[in-house]
């Protein structure tokens, strides 16, 4: 009914103002009965969710244009990672031998690298000098006796047969004369003792190899058998990787080694031997892997550095896809299989190895699936995307994000 009609109906000596409330009463019940009711918005909005649901993929909106791959088989090396110190090969321990003697002179520090037989530091030798003097003036006192006694002992052996001079006194010159002899060998090894003692006087490098610690001290008077230096001999560095004891079967002498260092530097090295023994603690055994690189001064690896490797067992088959294609997401790694009628099924996958750009998948997917790489990271399970030429993906994707805006 028209609220107007009504109003012209309302007798002329009603006065205006009862009209005029009238009048707003009936269009405030018309305004009421024209607005839709919740049930009806809900029930507008269910029939239009339905109808977007069944309406073709082909007319659908794609939410993104991206490009596929389909997984592949390759070549893969197969390692084995562990983790371990780089540590001197061997270290050798330079002590004096020069007993009660002032260190006056320290040719090398720590760092230096040293060649076999150079000299490290020089001792004080005057007294040594003095006691070399004096053991040569006693051998020449006893080769003066022992010339003697041999003058009498061969006069006394012409004598024997005379009669001139008794036995006892032909034994007496004999025996001065071995005396004599033996008093010459003793002063000759005194001499030789006190040569040795003049030799020690200057320290000389067992070994070559680089200096990895000093204690010396010009000025020091040193006891015998005290270190002075630590050597790194040959200035080789090994690897110590802890290895579980159920992985110990699959490493062989003399495998390849590929490290990184703490500080990021990559090491190439060999194993040179399997540990003998398990920790008991730990069910690990150490593998040394030999250093294909000397330590110098300026060298990035150092011992005491911790270091990560791989240990390289082989090669085999593995299903790969590009590193693009896989998407981490709460500590998981998905994939995005293209279905036929153009959306996305997000699959949970299990990586393996990296070779280059590409992951290796060791489980959730097959070689016949069709799986989105550019444009994974975006996409949500049950997306609808069109799939295009990688080289064009970018350039489609820029062009929608312009048309949305």
């Amino acid at each position: 009914m028209n609220p107007l009609h009504l109003i012209r109906q309302i007798p002329r000596h009603v006065p205006r103002p009862a009209v005029a409330s009238l009048a707003m009463m009936l269009l405030l019940v018309l305004a009421v009965w024209l607005l839709p009711t919740p049930s009806s918005k809900a029930t507008d909005k269910a029939t239009s969710d339905k109808v977007a649901a069944n309406k073709p993929a082909s007319t659908a909106k794609a939410a993104l244009t991206v490009s596929t791959a389909r997984p592949q088989l390759a070549r893969l090396s197969q390692t084995l990672a562990a983790n371990g110190d780089i540590a001197a090969w061997q270290e050798a321990s330079i002590g004096s031998e020069a007993n009660g003697l002032r260190l006056i002179e320290v040719l090398v520090n720590v760092g230096d690298v040293v060649r076999v037989g150079q000299t490290l530091a020089r001792f004080s030798d005057e007294t040594v000098q003095a006691d070399l003097a004096q053991t040569n003036a006693a051998l020449l006192e006893a080769q003066a006796t022992l010339a003697e006694a041999s003058s009498n002992a061969e006069r006394a052996r012409s004598l024997v047969n005379t009669g001139a001079i008794s036995t006892q006194q032909i034994n007496q010159f004999l025996t001065a004369e071995q005396t004599a002899r033996a008093r010459v060998a003793a002063a000759e090894a005194n001499v030789s003792a006190q040569k040795l003692r003049l030799k020690f006087t200057q320290l000389l490098a067992p070994d070559s190899g680089v200096i990895s610690s000093r204690s010396a001290t010009v000025g020091a008077v040193v006891a015998n058998g005290t270190e002075l230096f630590r050597m790194i001999r040959k200035g080789r560095l090994e690897w110590r990787a802890e290895v579980m004891a159920s992985e110990l079967s699959r490493i062989r002498v003399g495998s390849s080694v590929t490290l990184v260092a703490a500080n990021g530097t990559r090491l190439n090295g060999k194993v040179r031997m399997i540990g003998p023994t398990v920790n008991p603690q730990n069910r690990s055994a150490l593998v040394y892997v030999d250093l294909l690189s000397s330590v110098s001064g300026g060298a990035a690896a150092k011992p005491g550095m911790f270091a990560r490797g791989e240990f390289t067992l082989g090669s085999g088959n593995g299903v790969t896809l590009p590193q693009q294609a896989v998407v981490v997401r709460d500590g998981f790694s998905y994939v995005f299989q293209i279905k036929p009628d153009g959306r996305v099924a997000q699959l949970k996958v299990k990586t393996g190895r990296y070779l280059q750009d590409q992951v290796e998948i060791t489980e959730g997917i097959s070689l016949q699936d069709e799986i989105v790489v550019a444009g994974a990271g975006f996409l949500n399970d049950g997306d609808l995307v069109r799939v295009t030429r990688s080289n064009t993906v970018a350039r489609d994707n820029k062009r929608e994000t312009k048309d949305a805006q």
